[in-house]
Formats: C-alpha cells, structure tokens, sequence
C-alpha cells in the first residue's frame, strides 16, 4: 500500500471519496496528529490502513448524523463551540510561542540561568545511613581503624544507593537535607564527619570532593529553553489579553 503521508513537494491527492466527499493525504496526516498515541505501536502501512478506515467511517456516520438533525441538538452546539474555541486558542498560542524562540530569546534565558549556577559550591559525598546513633558511632570506630568507606556502606547502609559505596555523586546544598547539607559542606575532602542525624537516620559522611558548579552547555539544554521561553511567551500573551478583557466572576459574587 502506498504511504499516505503528504509528500515533501506538497501534493496533497484525494485518496478516498465517500459518497462524494473528498478524503486527501493532508487529511489523514492530521487524523494521525490527532491520533497519536493510539497508532504509535503500529508499523507504517498499517497505520496508514486503520487511519484511511477510521476517516471513511467518520464521513459515513458523519453523514448519518447530519441526516439525524444531530447538529441542531443543544448540547452538540455547545460542544462544537467549546471544540471551536479550544482550537483557535491553540492554534494562536502554538504561534505566539513558535514566534517568540528567537536565538537572542534563547541565549538570554541561558546566560541568565548560567549566571545563577556557575560558581556555586557542589559537593560530591558518600554516606552511611543506619537507624540508631550507637550503630553509627560504632561504624566511625570502624573506619577510624583504616576500613574502606565504599565497602563498608556496601555492607552496613540501609540506604538505597549501598550497592554503589554510598555514593551520593555531586549535589548542592539545597539537594539535601539541611543537617546533610550542612555538614557535608563543611568537611574538606578526604575527611570524614562525626554521626549526623537526619529524619531519614543517622548518617556517617565522607566528602570525596568539592568544585564549582557549571552550566551545562548550550546544546544539552536547548529543547527545555525552547519550552520555557515557548510557555513563558503563551502566559505572557494570556496574561496581556486578561488585563484587557472585561471579566466578571459571577460564582465569587454570588457567595460573597
């Protein structure tokens, strides 16, 4: 079967006619947009058979409903307005974002976020976590004596991440705990601190390693700056037109 999509130089050929009434290429990629998930486990061809089928039934009871005055019921009116009204709010706000990512929009929102994360302190740390301040005072002992950290977790730890030596990999204050925090960042790497007690239980630290934060570069982090500069655009906009809109809440009046 040939593929339905809309070919690159822009023929859009009528692929089906029901009763009549034209079904073309653009048609069925936009049943497949609409579709989505629905066909995303399917390979091309039949994906292309089930979208065709589902378009020619739509014309067909399509076409029985008009014959029903289905379109003169109440409750279909303010279902075809509500489906209106949705649809020209997306199709504008998808513009309004699309216009906004412009490359001087995006390398502000990067520089700016850069700004805030280069220099700032992270900590690189394993831990020990056990459930009483004995056991813990008895592990220091322990490795006071020379016994590896990394084993020692793998043995002791009740926390999730024993099987990798309590490593806990790079983080920054506010990834932590605040009794964590405060004492991982305040030992010097190599050493290793006293029992600290955390809601989650009693915790031995070592500090493997200390550095300045850095942003990621541009390219790793694109796709969500095109996100938040789109969305940001979008509340902008809506934000803008509120302000200008005359608005009455009438359910806050009434229960006042």
């Amino acid at each position: 079967m040939e593929r339905l999509d809309v070919p690159s130089d822009g023929s859009d050929r009528v692929v089906a006619r029901v009763n009549g009434s034209e079904i073309r290429r653009s048609d069925v990629a936009l049943a497949k947009e609409e579709l989505g998930p629905s066909l995303d486990k399917m390979d091309p061809a039949t994906k292309d058979e089930n979208v065709l089928s589902f378009l020619i039934d739509m014309k067909v009871v399509a076409k029985s409903a008009d014959d029903e005055k289905i379109a003169d019921n109440d409750d279909f009116k303010k279902r075809l307005a509500f489906t209106r009204n949705r649809l020209l709010m997306d199709s504008l706000l998808a513009a309004k974002g699309k216009a906004a990512i412009t490359d001087e929009a995006m390398k502000k929102v990067y520089d700016d976020a850069a700004k805030q994360i280069s220099g700032e302190q992270e900590v690189h740390a394993r831990h020990i976590l056990v459930e009483t301040e004995s056991e813990a005072k008895a592990i220091k002992a322990v490795l006071n004596n020379g016994t590896d950290f990394a084993e020692l977790a793998k043995k002791k730890s009740k926390d999730p991440g024993s099987a990798d030596g309590g490593d806990l990999g790079f983080f920054t204050k506010e990834q932590m705990v605040p009794e964590f925090a405060a004492v991982a960042f305040s030992l010097q790497p190599g050493k290793i601190s006293d029992p600290v007690k955390s809601q989650f239980g009693w915790h031995i630290i070592k500090v493997e390693e200390k550095r300045n934060r850095k942003a990621p570069d541009f390219n790793q982090v694109k796709a969500q700056i095109e996100t938040y500069v789109t969305r940001r655009a979008q509340a902008d906009y809506v934000a803008k037109l509120r302000e200008g809109a005359k608005i009455e809440r009438l359910d806050v009046a009434a229960s006042k």
